[in-house]
């Protein structure tokens, strides 16, 4: 909204009003908001939550420190959908599509995991929202996500017709006699030369006119598996809050040369005109995450819940999917991906010795995997900063796939 407000100031040739132009301006104070929204108001969320009773339910797994936990406020993932969706509609341009998607992306995997948390909080039911309902939101986010970013006008790749140079880097030009727009299903794929690949070509042999369905079908996939490891991976303190973070920024600048003529340019990747205004969405998440880490941080005065974890992972896929950079998610969300795995095994395996031997085994000794190094003896804190440090590698890595084919 203030970017409005201040292209009109522009306009009057009020001094410094050009400033909301700069993206990286945007993005700075998108930040330092959303900081301070986290760390001003989360002592106030906290005591609310306090007075009325919504404290986390721990079950007994015979962990070190866990009942200690018993009753700490939960559903602290409010305060971070209010830290990320105020600083994006102030600073950014709130017609751009990308923006409209990702709030509604934010407050609809937000309101499911507000649901799980009150069923569990108030209804006293620890399973929480059913499974069934929690995949039946996440397929109908899914299909927004995928149906606009197939079907909507404004979700396009530009491609330049001139060998001009100083045509095509002015990125301030809208004379389109310089460039072409299209619609495409194309995404990147990390370190290949030519490292496009169009979902068209997944199944030749449907007609064009279905390629959408199987669109449609990998977001859907993406949105739920993104969500649930997100989901996962909160239990410790700190954990998720700190991971998302830091891959955050990685789309951030994903999302800053994507969108930039000139470095898209230099990089040989996708230019998608629209996509910059995602730094701001992106500097407003990760200072949420940061702010919320004030107080989520060992030992935790409040847990995100999974109104906090569902919007998170929700964010992190549409994110990357506005992006094209969702083939890079299984490196950049490596932590999620292996906490996901590691469920996933444990569940699997025992089944399978269980049906064989008549006796379950397990390849963890606890699984989500944060918790087998709990009952190994790792003090919680360590566990954390290591998943961060892996974070922080693997964003590298991510952010190493821009030169690196």
């Amino acid at each position: 909204m203030l970017y409005y407000l201040f292209q009109l100031f522009d306009q009057w040739d009020i001094p410094g009003a050009g400033v909301f132009q700069y993206i990286s301006f945007r993005a700075i104070l998108a930040t330092a908001v959303s900081l301070l929204i986290t760390i001003t108001f989360g002592s106030k969320l906290i005591n609310m939550l306090r007075r009325k009773q919504v404290g986390e339910s721990i079950r007994e797994l015979g962990l070190q420190g866990q009942m200690e936990k018993k009753g700490t406020p939960t559903m602290g993932g409010i305060i971070i959908i209010a830290a990320i969706t105020i600083p994006t509609l102030l600073f950014a341009k709130i017609d751009n599509v990308y923006i409209i998607l990702m709030i509604i992306s934010a407050l609809w995997m937000g309101a499911i995991g507000f649901l799980d948390d009150y069923i569990k909080v108030f209804r006293k039911n620890k399973e929480g929202l059913a499974g069934k309902f929690k995949v039946i939101g996440q397929i109908g986010l899914g299909l927004i996500v995928g149906l606009t970013l197939f079907f909507h006008d404004q979700v396009v790749i530009r491609k330049f017709d001139t060998p001009n140079t100083a045509i095509e880097l002015n990125y301030f030009s809208n004379d389109a006699s310089h460039f072409k727009d299209f619609k495409s299903t194309k995404t990147t794929i990390p370190f290949l030369k030519n490292n496009e690949f169009d979902y068209s070509n997944l199944l030749p042999f449907l007609p064009e006119g279905y390629t959408w369905i199987v669109y449609v079908l990998i977001v859907i996939f993406i949105v739920t598996a993104v969500s649930n490891g997100a989901n996962i991976t909160d239990g410790l303190d700190g954990l998720a809050g700190g991971t998302s973070a830091i891959i955050a920024l990685a789309l951030a600048i994903f999302a800053y040369v994507s969108g930039n003529i000139i470095f898209s340019k230099y990089l040989n990747i996708m230019y998608i005109p629209g996509s910059s205004e995602l730094v701001i969405f992106c500097t407003a998440f990760m200072g949420a995450c940061i702010g919320f880490l004030w107080y989520n941080a060992f030992p935790a005065q409040v847990f995100m819940g999974d109104t906090g974890s569902l919007s998170i992972g929700g964010i992190i896929a549409v994110l990357a999917l506005s992006l094209r950079k969702e083939l890079l998610i299984p490196i950049l969300c490596g932590v999620f991906l292996i906490e996901n795995l590691s469920v996933i095994l444990q569940v699997t395996y025992f089944k399978y010795t269980k049906r064989k031997y008549g006796e379950g085994r397990r390849i963890f000794k606890m699984a989500p995997l944060h918790h087998h190094y709990q009952k190994k003896g790792l003090h919680e804190s360590k566990i954390v900063t290591r998943f961060w440090t892996m974070g922080i590698l693997l964003a590298i890595i991510t952010l190493a796939t821009l030169k690196l084919r």
